[in-house]
């Protein structure tokens, strides 16, 4: 990128390391002092880990070095003698997603209408489901759709297919729109904290494929579903949202279902949100979410 810039872009730096004196002071001169003008700061230092965090914001019109030579220059002047892990992004940038789907289409369908909508800075070339009944809705937006059905026998041979086309389409993350599947420990380390879940019910509470009906069993007050980065460990990764709703004894099981789907789809845009917006860092399995 030149040093010409639209008047309407601006880059996000994300920073994570060990907290002591002078970080957000160095952090700031360094921008400043490339004619960079700051138009957000949020900062959290973890006072049990003793770590640092901050997201920092600046408008990149006249900012006077592009993004290659910052990251060249921030690694040597600031990241290295502060030990940081960090990351870089600039607003023109249109990350591109993959959605891994089922037969369940409530979020599947939720995600379409916003990107459709214009809702979020993204792209989605592709959606993978181990069913074909979704098809006609990627069809209807020009979304390429592949078939790949799972079973025990092929799922090794299955996953290297998806790995493959999430590759052929350069994507960068993944979201698992009620895909009825547990990835592999292989599969998920080639997308670390960049496969996005959403799990019907509020982790670590009733898990299991049947959790309305566990809720219902025992009496609950509220259901509730959780967004979350998926690891190797299956639904312990870092949670990036969660939300719950009220039900009485009233409810039947059907009632729990449907507002625990309603939920599902609310959460996870959520979840999508915050990631195409660079507002989720991770640390030690949890996240760190700004404002």
């Amino acid at each position: 990128m030149s040093s010409e810039h639209k008047t309407d872009v601006s880059a996000t730096l994300i920073v994570s390391c060990p907290d002591q004196k002078g970080l957000i002071a160095s952090v700031t001169a360094f921008i400043r002092e490339r004619n960079g003008n700051i138009i957000n700061l949020e900062q959290y230092v973890d006072p049990i880990e003793n770590h640092f965090f901050m997201r920092i914001e600046w408008d990149f019109a006249g900012f006077e070095i592009g993004v290659d030579l910052f990251k060249k220059r921030f690694q040597e002047v600031i990241a290295s003698p502060f030990k940081m892990e960090w990351s870089l992004y600039t607003s023109d940038e249109r990350p591109r997603m993959a959605v891994f789907v089922s037969q369940h289409a409530h979020c599947l369908y939720d995600v379409l209408s916003r990107y459709q909508a214009g809702e979020w800075q993204v792209e989605i070339p592709l959606i993978i489901s181990n069913h074909p009944d979704l098809e006609p809705a990627a069809k209807n937006l020009d979304i390429d759709f592949h078939v790949l059905p799972v079973t025990k026998e092929n799922k090794k041979e299955q996953e290297e297919k998806e790995l493959a086309l999430l590759k052929q389409y350069h994507i960068d993350f993944v979201v698992l729109a009620r895909y009825m599947q547990i990835l592999s420990d292989d599969f998920v380390r080639h997308y670390p904290h960049r496969i996005i879940n959403i799990h019907h019910s509020f982790l670590p509470a009733f898990p299991g494929a049947r959790p309305y009906h566990s809720a219902y069993e025992r009496g609950v007050k509220i259901i509730g579903v959780t967004s979350h980065y998926v690891t190797a460990e299956l639904d312990g990764g870092p949670i990036i949202e969660q939300d719950v709703v009220p039900v009485s004894h009233t409810d039947r099981v059907e009632d729990f279902i449907r507002k625990g789907r309603d939920l599902e789809k609310v959460v996870l845009s959520r979840a999508i949100w915050q990631h195409l917006n660079r507002k989720v860092t991770v640390f030690k399995n949890k996240t760190i979410l700004f404002s």
